[in-house]
């Protein structure tokens, strides 16, 4: 995957957290494994009164902790840093443009403009680089939340897109670098065990889990007028159900992978407003206990309003209205303050018609591919297999893929794939405008019966796996979530 021309790297929100915690550690990643141009050059744009040297130093501080120890070298570390330029800049100041496109234009390549910032600064950041000429032969990379519903997401996307052309926009939602979800395309497409099981005949039900520890931790602010629902159901999980329910695309360019997508998009079955409390369970967390350390409730954490009712947990039953899928049902769920840090795809084979080997070739969950995404990247089939001794007695076993121990070299980061991608200008991995607009249409409804019932969200201690309710809906269906079987 090693860029094949020059490039110049512009890094807007230079010393915000995200660029310290995985942009700028990813192209280091790049770097230490040969994958960039030995031109290619970063530049880091911020406010800070800071020169170059200050803003190495503002780097070798706050990135070096995000730089795993095993692959930091110092003198590589050095090199990386000399490929780094830096550009004081007020978003209100034109000339402050201008002296950008004077630093951009010393240096060669293909242009990426990265805007790490908040959405509210993406179109003015946009119309500035048009007003310097800096929009031409550019690509410019747009960090979610990409609007709060679907009207501000299509007036973001309405004026950016008259700046850039569609083929320059890179919507980037790093779930979708993850090694396992490109192993998923993999195992699908490059194999002939799968594809005859993927499909409505054999499959019970998929589950998609993305679930955190953490709380709001510093984004009271933000999370307090976002929710679950905008923040990881909208983009991550509806992403992740396209990739786990597309049809074979016709190859992997870029438009075949994201017309296929789209067209599960919209084939979701929309929510009637009189089911959305059968099939959609928001809740927030109160006070508790993760891993023995007692945590606050939502409530009282730092910017969150004391009688907010902003979710912190969702769990819906979506339905994908074709041939292939009609009937099944996709259990998607998030939340904060649960009891794991764990994201994951269940699929659910369903269990044989007949046994003669017992009951336990008929139980639930017998047959089940699990995609695990965090901590541990993995892709496990379950299956029945005999237990030694006397007597047809089942017991279930698995298959591992394990990527560190299959794929010990060339191990990357979702962030460091997608980054090489942008520069390489592959755009397969990346939403397109059309694949957001059917995401918000679908979720809309759901945000406003929400907003329009004011109802609190239903409570759940932290270190939980989130309400009652969310495992009540799948008993409905004679199912639990994965961890409930252990």
């Amino acid at each position: 995957m090693q860029t094949d021309s020059s490039f110049t790297f512009v890094l807007f929100g230079g010393t915000g957290d995200l660029s310290m915690r995985k942009i700028l550690p990813a192209l280091y990643e790049a770097h230490r494994a040969g994958m960039l141009a030995d031109s290619g050059k970063i530049v880091g744009v911020a406010r800070h009164e800071e020169d170059r040297a200050g803003y190495i130093e503002w780097v070798n501080g706050h990135v070096k902790p995000y730089v795993s120890k095993d692959g930091l070298d110092e003198a590589v570390w050095e090199r990386f840093l000399a490929r780094i330029e830096y550009v004081k800049l007020d978003l209100s100041k034109a000339e402050d443009f201008v002296l950008l496109r004077d630093a951009v234009n010393k240096l060669s390549g293909t242009r990426v403009f990265y805007l790490a910032t908040g959405p509210s600064l993406f179109v003015p950041i946009c119309h500035a680089l048009a007003s310097v000429g800096l929009n031409e032969n550019a690509r410019i990379v747009l960090e979610k939340p990409l609007g709060y519903d679907l009207q501000s997401s299509n007036a973001i996307n309405d004026a950016v897109g008259e700046i850039f052309a569609e083929e320059q926009i890179y919507r980037i939602d790093h779930y979708l670098g993850k090694e396992p979800v490109q192993n998923l395309l993999a195992l699908r497409f490059g194999n002939a065990l799968f594809e005859p099981l993927w499909r409505r005949e054999w499959v019970e039900s998929i589950q998609i889990t993305i679930a955190e520890e953490l709380g709001v931790e510093a984004r009271g602010d933000f999370y307090d007028n976002t929710g679950a629902l905008r923040d990881m159901v909208q983009n991550h999980l509806l992403q992740l159900l396209s990739i786990v329910a597309m049809e074979p695309p016709h190859s992997m360019d870029s438009d075949s992978v994201r017309d296929e997508k789209l067209r599960v998009l919209r084939a979701l079955k929309p929510i009637d407003p009189r089911d959305i409390q059968r099939v959609a369970v928001r809740g927030q967390y109160h006070a508790g206990v993760i891993r023995g350390t007692a945590v606050p409730a939502y409530a009282t954490e730092p910017g969150v309003k004391k009688d907010s009712t902003t979710e912190t947990f969702v769990a819906l039953k979506v339905e994908i209205e074709n041939w292939r899928w009609a009937g099944v049902p996709f259990f998607l769920r998030t939340g904060k303050r649960l009891a794991d840090r764990v994201a994951e795809i269940v699929v659910n084979f369903r269990p044989v018609p007949h046994s003669a080997l017992g009951p336990t070739a008929l139980r639930p969950g017998a047959n089940r591919l699990v995609i695990r995404l965090q901590p541990n990247e993995t892709i496990r089939l379950y299956c029945l297999a005999k237990q030694p001794g006397e007597g047809m007695n089942l017991a279930s076993v698995h298959l591992d893929l394990a990527f560190d121990q299959f794929f010990r070299e060339n191990q990357m980061e979702a962030y460091q794939r997608l980054l090489l991608d942008v520069i390489n200008g592959r755009l397969a991995l990346f939403v397109r405008r059309d694949e957001q607009e059917a995401a918000w249409r679908w979720v809309e409804p759901i945000l406003n019966d929400w907003a329009a019932a004011n109802k609190a969200p239903k409570p759940y201690a932290a270190g939980t796996w989130g309400p009652a309710a969310a495992s009540a809906m799948l008993a409905q269906h004679g199912t639990c979530w994965l961890e409930e079987e252990n």
